[in-house]
């Protein structure tokens, strides 16, 4: 029993955030901020009957990371059906590059980017024939 069942972003920007990944994955938000304590916003990622888990934007209570520190904390990777498309809306929503996509031959096209609040995330896209 160690499944990962729930994530959270931590966020300097909560508006910021919330467009950001709604408009990049599709993502939509419930205000859970009562429960919390601070603002809190629940982040439904897809649809229960397909693979994959929900989590949530949490306020930051403390500094961003710094810029090319060595990653501290977990990455999410988000599995997506176009790598490039995707990789279009981060860089179009304020998103950057850390590591740019490369294969995983036979397997995938992975990359790397940074949110506009500083977060490190992955974007994942199933391919055979990657080289």
């Amino acid at each position: 029993m160690g499944r990962l069942v729930h994530f959270e972003i931590h966020v300097s920007d909560m508006e910021r955030a919330k467009k950001f990944y709604g408009e990049v994955f599709g993502w939509s938000f419930q205000d859970w901020s009562e429960y919390a304590g601070m603002p809190y916003f629940g982040a439904v990622t897809g649809n229960d009957d397909e693979p994959g888990i929900n989590g949530a934007l949490m306020q930051r209570r403390g500094a961003p990371p710094e810029a090319n520190a060595a990653m501290n904390g977990f990455a999410c990777t988000m599995g997506v059906e176009n790598y490039d498309q995707t990789e279009a809306k981060i860089l179009e929503h304020g998103g950057k590059v850390a590591l740019p996509k490369h294969a995983l031959p036979g397997m995938a096209w992975q990359g790397y980017y940074l949110d506009p609040e500083g977060n490190v995330f992955g974007v994942h896209q199933p391919d055979e024939n990657a080289k």
